[in-house]
């Protein structure tokens, strides 16, 4: 067996698409903006009981988004960062000195609001058009648990034939650039239109929905008074087929889709198609920090050529 060279010596290499995605990431992230917003309410020391320092600031963000992006528990994370040089590139970790920041180290704090107003200030704003929607998050539905228990903050509900046990996120998306600006957890029973007034940051002049929020008009007159309800209507009656509303449901669809690419980042990118804690305070901040890097995601092309 041929000797191996030392790590960092290597002649040969390729930028890999993760390796790639982390570059665009670390140039697109306003690290000194996020950090300004949580430093307030960020461990400044180890406390009059002793204890080990916190980790700084930035390099616990950046650990806590390779969480989100690569769907990585704790301790998975802390693998990887051993695993993967360009992980530890971007979250700033120098193995020579120091050692990777082990998985109880708890990282909790909400940046949708700061992202946002990030990209406001970079030409992304947000407009006059709102689309609401709804997706399942799954949770498990075994008792197989210390407590003999499923977690009574999620609940089932069905979806044409098929039950489903989890928790519910509802989406408020403007209807131009897709990005977030509302977002909320429920238990999966809640009905889409329940959240609906929620969902709406009141200067709508339009709010695109699926059928699961029709005959809200009055809700969205109370919210956003100058607002048109653009939500799709039902289009069979007793069998019966009115080919003319479903013709301007297929049109209104041509924009209420666009928050299908949204949830798609979110589940299908981010893999965030199950719950990790149990209750729904745990689950809805990791709903918070993806949504806010979701729109990150949505947006970089325009950001990286600015």
């Amino acid at each position: 067996m041929k000797q191996q060279t030392l790590g960092g010596f290597e002649k040969f290499g390729k930028t890999t698409r993760r390796a790639q995605f982390l570059a665009e990431m670390d140039r697109l992230v306003p690290w000194r903006e996020l950090g300004e917003a949580i430093e307030p309410i960020y461990p400044k020391g180890a406390g009059e009981a002793g204890g080990r320092p916190p980790v700084p600031l930035e390099r616990m963000l950046r650990i806590h988004f390779l969480q989100l992006w690569f769907n990585l528990s704790d301790p998975a994370v802390e693998e990887a960062l051993y695993d993967s040089a360009s992980m530890r590139s971007f979250a700033g970790i120098d193995l020579g000195a120091e050692p990777v920041p082990d998985e109880t180290t708890v990282c909790k704090f909400r940046l949708l609001e700061a992202m946002n107003t990030y990209l406001r200030e970079n030409g992304v704003r947000v407009g006059t058009g709102t689309i609401v929607d709804a997706t399942i998050i799954s949770a498990p539905s075994s008792t197989k648990n210390r407590d003999g228990k499923r977690d009574p903050q999620m609940h089932q509900t069905a979806k044409g034939k098929q039950w489903y046990f989890g928790m519910k996120a509802h989406l408020g998306v403007d209807s131009q650039t897709k990005v977030i600006h509302t977002i909320k957890a429920s238990a999966a029973n809640v009905a889409d239109r329940d959240a609906l007034a929620h969902l709406l940051h009141g200067k709508e002049t339009r709010v695109w929905g699926d059928q699961a929020y029709k005959g809200q008009r009055e809700v969205i007159r109370r919210v956003a008074p100058r607002a048109r309800d653009f939500t799709n209507r039902p289009y069979r009656h007793n069998g019966v087929i009115d080919e003319a509303q479903k013709a301007r449901n297929r049109t209104k669809s041509r924009v209420r889709a666009k928050v299908e690419h949204v949830i798609g980042v979110i589940k299908r990118v981010f893999g965030f198609t199950k719950v990790r804690y149990r209750g729904l305070a745990k689950n809805l901040h990791r709903l918070e920090v993806t949504a806010a890097l979701a729109n990150l995601f949505m947006v970089r092309r325009l950001l990286l050529r600015t």
